[in-house]
């Protein structure tokens, strides 16, 4: 492992760790906490998602945090209140530890940009 995925690990499991002190529940895993931001990203609250709004979710996130390297730009909000997402340029081809690397880089960008914790 370089020195960049040590640092990368320790401030993904700092990370975890307020979100655990936020919440009352370390989140289980990368998905769990984009589940999080989805919700934040809402903006309806705590409430039972179906899944596959809980799916959709996860998509709102994953285009919210990756909007932050140009991939995806917000169109526009429906009428129940959903975000919806516009791809802007295509991902680059990575292996599956590479993008959940490339995903953690920017679910750690988005707490510091969002001033949550």
């Amino acid at each position: 492992m370089f020195k960049k995925d040590l640092d990368l690990e320790r401030e993904w499991q700092a990370l975890l760790g307020k979100l655990e002190n936020m919440i009352g529940k370390k989140p289980a895993d990368l998905n769990s906490v984009l589940f999080l931001i989805g919700v934040q990203e809402l903006g309806k609250g705590r409430r039972t998602f179906t899944k596959e709004q809980k799916q959709d979710l996860m998509h709102i996130a994953i285009c919210k945090i990756l909007s932050f390297s140009g991939f995806y730009a917000l169109e526009g909000i429906d009428e129940d209140g959903w975000p919806h997402w516009k791809m802007m340029k295509k991902l680059p081809h990575f292996d599956t530890g590479e993008q959940e690397k490339l995903l953690k880089i920017h679910v750690i960008e988005y707490f510091e940009k969002e001033s949550i914790l």
